[in-house]
């Protein structure tokens, strides 16, 4: 199955629970730095299952706040990747990505 699949479904499911209805981009957003806080807490403590769960929440609060703000969030990426596609820069010794 392809992202665009899967986001749909999520869609599909926010629609059927009023999310893309009654919440906001702001409110998901909030949302979106829970999942992120669980990201970081399952990757220091090197736990793949709770790192894989925080993955795929934080796509999921990420679709639910695109469409509730009517944005297409492939759309999105597109852009992003475009600005960044061609940038120079260089990797710290921590992994951190610094652009010229």
């Amino acid at each position: 199955m392809s992202y665009r699949y899967y986001e749909m479904k999520a869609i599909e499911w926010g629609n059927q629970r009023g999310i893309t209805r009654h919440s906001t981009g702001l409110a998901q957003a909030k949302k979106t730095q829970e999942e992120l806080n669980e990201l970081i807490e399952a990757l220091e403590v090197g736990d793949k299952d709770a790192r894989d769960d925080a993955y795929g929440d934080i796509l999921v609060t990420l679709i639910m706040g695109a469409a509730c703000e009517d944005t297409d969030l492939v759309v999105c990426l597109e852009k992003a990747y475009n600005e960044i596609k061609d940038r120079k820069g260089w990797l710290d010794s921590s992994g951190t990505f610094h652009k010229q």
